[in-house]
């Protein structure tokens, strides 16, 4: 009976410790991916937010460089120099700061498709994902044009730097889980570009492929570790926890996102647990929405040192996520809103794959595009 414990014990730790190593190769695989596109796209981003005088221009901006960059934090620090520099108002900033939050989405639904070759998997993960593009997506129809009515978000951010001894009191966060997840990722691009000489379009390639193999191979390690790991009573205990308390969930989602400073990191980790089946999309979506909520948070302290341009385009991003936060998260009815649509959508993807093509390359290319150059002065 010892030796079957000590066996089962064994079995479970290398389990374990498999997951944890499948998942920082996961975490490393999304830098990766954000860098390779940050390689062609960067020059491109920042090239979109010249002569941008229209806030429907301005949010096709925020989407499309946020796409290019992979990030909304480098989006949003150019924002804010060029706000700083008085060379955009913070009235068309605004938008630009709205576009971020829907084009920061993108990772975690790219990340969904790692599960397109299994049919069940695929709908949960791919509904997960674009549950988070919903909420997003339906925060900006709402808010954007109470913001061109009235000024919203820019009146109440410049009210609370008038009012609030924000200025001076912050400094910046380095997270050292973020620092060895860009030591791998470093590495990898180092052996491409110092080791064999690729350069720029090749070398942003080669890194695409990789970060996509290194995606689809430790979600394959996680979901099934996941699912050994997670017996049954866990899984339905973490499910009825977050359910019950929507509010542990916005705590969660907020914490790691202030711990790992990323949401698109924070949303995509949830992608194999919808996968796998262990994390149902209404327990985990609360975790999304604070995910949200902790992105702008560190910015914000980051922003305490820059004056109060970058103060106000930062409690912008927070009064953004907090105000969406507000609208759906309350009421279940509401809340279940984009929960609705996303599962409707990953069943049209289900049945017929080229509904994600037209999902991904429509919201997050096209129309930002059609956007820039219809209203772009």
């Amino acid at each position: 009976m010892t030796n079957f414990v000590r066996t089962l014990r064994n079995h479970w730790l290398s389990r374990l410790v498999l997951l944890l190593l499948a998942l920082y190769v996961f975490l490393a695989a999304i830098s990766l991916f954000g860098r390779s596109m940050q390689i062609v796209g960067e020059d491109r981003a920042q090239a979109l937010f010249s002569g941008l005088e229209n806030p429907f221009a301005g949010l096709a901006a925020g989407i499309l460089s946020t796409v290019l960059v992979q990030s909304s934090s480098v989006t949003t620090s150019w924002i804010v120099a060029l706000v700083g520099s008085g060379t955009l108002s913070v009235a068309y900033a605004v938008p630009m700061v709205m576009g971020c939050q829907v084009g920061t989405t993108i990772t975690n639904t790219l990340v969904a498709l790692g599960h397109v070759s299994q049919k069940s998997a695929f709908r949960r993960a791919f509904a997960g994902a674009t549950a988070h593009d919903m909420f997003n997506l339906l925060t900006v129809l709402i808010l954007f044009p109470i913001e061109l009515a009235t000024g919203y978000l820019r009146k109440t951010a410049q009210y609370l730097v008038s009012v609030l001894p924000l200025q001076g009191a912050g400094g910046e966060f380095h997270s050292p889980l973020k620092a060895s997840v860009k030591w791998l990722t470093r590495l990898i691009e180092s052996l491409f570009r110092d080791g064999l000489g690729m350069q720029h379009g090749l070398l942003a390639a080669v890194l695409f492929v990789t970060a996509l193999a290194m995606i689809v191979g430790s979600l394959i390690v996680l979901s099934k570790n996941m699912r050994v790991l997670m017996a049954d009573q866990i899984e339905q205990w973490l499910n009825r926890v977050l359910r019950r308390s929507g509010l542990l969930g916005l705590a969660i989602g907020a914490c790691i996102t202030l711990s790992i400073q990323s949401s698109s990191i924070t949303t995509s980790l949830l992608i194999p647990m919808f996968g796998a089946g262990v994390l149902t999309l209404e327990a985990g979506f609360p975790i999304m929405i604070g995910a949200n909520i902790g992105t702008p948070i560190t910015a914000l302290m980051a922003a305490t040192m820059t004056g109060p341009a970058g103060l106000t385009i930062a409690l912008v991003h927070l009064l953004f996520n907090l105000s969406g936060t507000l609208i759906f998260f309350p009421l279940r009815t509401i809340r279940s809103i984009p929960i609705f649509l996303a599962e409707k959508l990953a069943e049209l993807a289900t049945r017929n794959r080229i509904w994600v093509l037209i999902y991904v390359f429509g919201v997050f290319f096209v129309l930002p595009i059609l956007g820039i150059l219809i209203w772009k002065s």
